[in-house]
């Protein structure tokens, strides 16, 4: 008789489209631990799709289910960032599973204990963020290891853009403290280290696209390296984003770039940003209809405890890109 885990198994690593032989090696070593990965999928992708909303290319066309396999060829920066991103939720997702208790495989970090040396004792559940980080390059940095790769600036590049991601969840990580006395007089303070939200890191790693450096392949002491391609640029550190090649506008649909075009995207009329409409819209114009939204209003709280609210209607005008 075939066991559930046996059933489960190859179930769980095929919902993941497009892993390599590695990766699914280590899906199948490791399937308690999967679950996570995934949801650090889908919530890496609903993180780019929130940082790149109001931008041509908002990362609609990246899909959490084949996002470990060769979703975009083009070496550009916005492929620099979903590797980032990704590689940032997989640490997270995996990391806060640890904590919650998910896992059998890890807890939380107990090398954080003691007295600290700004007077505080060290206590409560601190995010093995050391455990997260370690699966993360375990799994998602397969892809590039494998042998049959051969384009090694890609590679590199790739690896680069990982790293960048879990340097953004492992310096995000901050002190959290709980006071303890009578009437709250901190006679005693209790602290732990936590990771985060998703989305401040989100925000950490779009301020670090927004600042990625251009980059080529040299030979120095016969290893490769990614250089600046701008020589006055000092060379970027482990938690920049890299890129190869430049972007194209997104203006156009082309599937070689992941772009959808603008067109039917929904600006903003008043704005002078990339989400207005004479930028978003790429020149092209946009046409401006009238639509009915209905909102909740007037809520009333009731003891106890819910709140009960109105709906209320309101008409608008609406700017799309033609």
């Amino acid at each position: 008789m075939t066991s559930a885990a046996t059933i489960e198994v190859p179930e769980m690593c095929q919902s993941l489209v497009g892993l390599v032989k590695r990766q699914e090696k280590i899906c199948r070593r490791n399937v308690e631990v999967m679950e996570s990965v995934r949801y650090g999928a889908h919530m890496a992708i609903d993180e780019c799709q929130f940082q790149f909303r109001n931008r041509r290319w908002n990362c609609s066309t990246v899909d959490p289910v084949k996002l470990f396999g060769n979703f975009l060829k083009l070496g550009t920066r916005e492929v620099a960032f979903v590797h980032a991103i990704s590689a940032a939720g997989v640490a997270h997702a995996v990391t806060r599973a640890c904590s919650k208790g998910d896992l059998q495989t890890c807890g939380c970090d107990r090398t954080v204990s003691g007295r600290s040396s700004d007077g505080f004792e060290w206590s409560g559940c601190s995010d093995n963020i050391g455990f997260g980080t370690a699966f993360s390059q375990k799994f998602v940095d397969a892809r590039e290891r494998r042998r049959k790769n051969k384009n090694i600036k890609r590679v590199l590049m790739n690896l680069h853009n990982n790293e960048a991601g879990r340097k953004g969840v492992e310096e995000s990580m901050q002190v959290v403290c709980k006071c303890h006395g009578v009437s709250g007089s901190c006679e005693l303070k209790t602290c732990w280290r936590s990771m985060a939200t998703f989305r401040e890191i989100g925000a950490i790693l779009k301020e670090r696209f927004d600042g990625a450096t251009e980059v080529n392949l040299e030979n120095r002491k016969n290893r490769a390296v990614l250089v600046p391609v701008n020589n006055q640029f000092k060379p970027p550190t482990s938690s920049d984003i890299v890129y190869l090649i430049a972007s194209p506008d997104f203006c156009e649909s082309d599937p070689k770039t992941g772009s959808l075009g603008t067109s039917g995207r929904v600006c903003n009329k008043t704005s002078k940003a990339i989400d207005g409409c004479d930028l978003l819209c790429c020149g092209r114009g946009y046409e401006t209809r009238t639509i009915t939204i209905v909102e909740r209003c007037q809520c009333k709280f009731h003891w106890c405890c819910y709140v009960i609210c109105e709906k209320c209607s309101k008409t608008i005008d609406e700017h799309v890109c033609k």
